[in-house]
């Protein structure tokens, strides 16, 4: 499977029927400049979610992306999605540093991430990791994340 359709285990307790967003489908919206809300998500058709999931991700298609969900998100309910900065040298792009909120998030786990770690996983595991760190973030799915990943010191 691809980097751009993969889910993730830690994702499986909504996968199934795509009723949250998954980090494939969310890393495109970064790279695309597009904030989708959830009622956005939950407006488009079921088979229109599995498009987004199966939607690739080179420059081209992002494009695309950008401007099919422009045009599909202004027929719903809450308008038109909103435009921001599309991701370019985001720190889940960047292997040369471990971003330092994901840094944090770990110590308060009791689990630490270094470089070579961070520089092992590809670009979607970096981006949900960062993700997963946000502050404000409920960060229950961080130590899932870690543990999938070969991160944990517990092992798999």
């Amino acid at each position: 499977m691809s980097l751009h359709e993969r889910c993730f285990a830690f994702e499986a307790d909504f996968v199934d029927d795509l009723r949250c967003l998954p980090m494939a489908v969310r890393r495109k919206l970064d790279l695309a400049g597009i904030k989708l809300k959830l009622s956005h998500w939950h407006g488009l058709e079921p088979s229109e979610r599995e498009q987004l999931l199966a939607w690739a991700d080179g420059p081209g298609a992002i494009a695309e992306l950008r401007q099919w969900l422009q045009g599909r998100t202004a027929q719903l309910a809450d308008g038109p999605a909103r435009a921001m900065e599309p991701a370019i040298a985001a720190d889940w792009q960047q292997a040369e540093v471990v971003p330092e909120r994901l840094r944090a998030a770990c110590q308060q786990l009791g689990r630490s991430l270094d470089l070579v770690q961070w520089q092992g996983l590809d670009e979607l595991q970096r981006f949900a990791l960062a993700k997963l760190s946000h502050p404000g973030h409920e960060h229950r799915n961080l130590p899932r994340a870690l543990k999938e990943f070969g991160l944990d010191p517990e092992g798999p």
